[in-house]
């Protein structure tokens, strides 16, 4: 569809603030009164916005209130985790108007299941999908399209999708990083580091209120960091997410445990659930642990001077891990604070949401800009 240029920024103003008197597109918008009025009249012809009720005047007069149309439509945010699937489907206002969770095989039936409780009327304009290593590689002064380590599950979701809806990849790190940044521990700071520890390790890296995603889109890949290294041997592709991983630490837990300690935990949350409880074998697996994790953020801390480091992911969001962390990296390098994520789990399809709203309002304005 067409749409004049006043009309797509005030559009790109009224799914920011929700809903708005003219007077106030006016203001967000930049545009005059009567510029504002003939394209909220071309936005409502075209079913992107509608009179949503009236809102009195300090001089007693009421004013129309305008909210986003049935045609503005809907989009689509799924968290393609290791062991479990999110889906989040929201209106281009941020509206949430589905929501799902079911085991990475069902990745499909969930997104079909969110898909079905999204309003019939309601195009979807875009769809962000939440995976590991998201890399785009720039060739011959272009840039190829993203990929990503999605395999046969990405590939049967993508089959559940309505055909011609453009589908975005996005680094699962730099979503949860987002959603720290505007809904969780990192409100109000614009320049900090996630640090996420689970199966896998990454490092979501915000600077200036701006997710960095670097030349190939792959900033923040710590697992990539050489490790080990010593005069003794040689760095391991990929060996600090091998040691720094979930499967390591329940490992590392299997062969220090002894027959004394009882029964060896056979997941992270049992382990953390015993040093809680004062278990001395394993508040001595979790706080080794701690130390290398601290070492790692030592390291995120020496080059980018963060000021906060949030810890998040299914082992790093444990506030177990908290002490050990703060005081390794306090022995190795500044002063940084430290806390643990606010949202846990959730935050990487909360910050795809918010992507996927972001790219949805793109599409229907054809590329006026919208804030992360």
């Amino acid at each position: 569809m067409y749409l004049s240029e006043s009309a797509r920024t005030v559009f790109a103003v009224l799914a920011a603030t929700c809903t708005a008197t003219r007077p106030q597109l006016a203001a967000g918008a930049g545009l005059s009164k009567p510029t504002v009025s003939s394209a909220v009249a071309e936005l409502e012809a075209a079913g992107l916005a509608a009179c949503s009720g009236t809102a009195s005047g300090g001089t007693g007069r009421s004013a129309a209130v305008y909210a986003l149309g049935p045609a503005a439509g809907a989009v689509l945010a799924v968290d393609l985790g290791p062991s479990r699937t999110r889906v989040r489907g929201c209106a281009l206002d941020g509206t949430l108007l589905a929501e799902g969770a079911g085991s990475r095989p069902d990745a499909a039936a969930v997104v079909s299941g969110a898909l079905a409780e999204l309003p019939p009327d309601a195009p979807l304009r875009a769809v962000v999908v939440a995976v590991g290593d998201v890399t785009t590689r720039r060739e011959g002064g272009g840039e190829r399209p993203a990929t990503a380590k999605a395999g046969p599950v990405f590939d049967a979701m993508s089959v559940a999708l309505p055909p011609g809806v453009p589908v975005h990849l996005e680094n699962n790190v730099n979503c949860a990083a987002l959603a720290e940044l505007h809904e969780g521990a990192a409100r109000g700071r614009d320049t900090f580091g996630y640090l996420r520890i689970g199966v896998g390790i990454g490092l979501g890296v915000v600077i200036g209120g701006q997710v960095l995603r670097g030349a190939n889109h792959a900033a923040g890949e710590v697992a990539r960091l050489p490790y080990p290294w010593d005069a003794d041997r040689e760095p391991r592709h990929e060996g600090l997410e091998a040691h720094l991983g979930a499967g390591s630490l329940l490992r590392r837990a299997a062969g220090a445990w002894q027959d004394a300690d009882g029964p060896c935990p056979s997941t992270a949350e049992r382990l953390f659930a015993l040093a809680d409880e004062g278990h001395p074998r394993a508040c001595e697996v979790v706080g080794r642990h701690a130390a290398d994790v601290g070492r790692l953020a030592a390291a995120a801390t020496a080059v980018l001077d963060p000021g906060l480091i949030v810890l998040g992911g299914a082992v790093g969001s444990n506030p177990q891990l908290l002490p050990g962390v703060r005081a390794e990296l306090a022995r190795l390098s500044w002063p940084t604070e430290v806390v643990s994520s606010a949202l846990g789990e959730s935050g990487t399809v909360v910050g795809a949401s918010r992507l996927a709203v972001a790219r949805g309002i793109q599409t229907v304005t054809g590329g006026v800009r919208v804030e992360d």
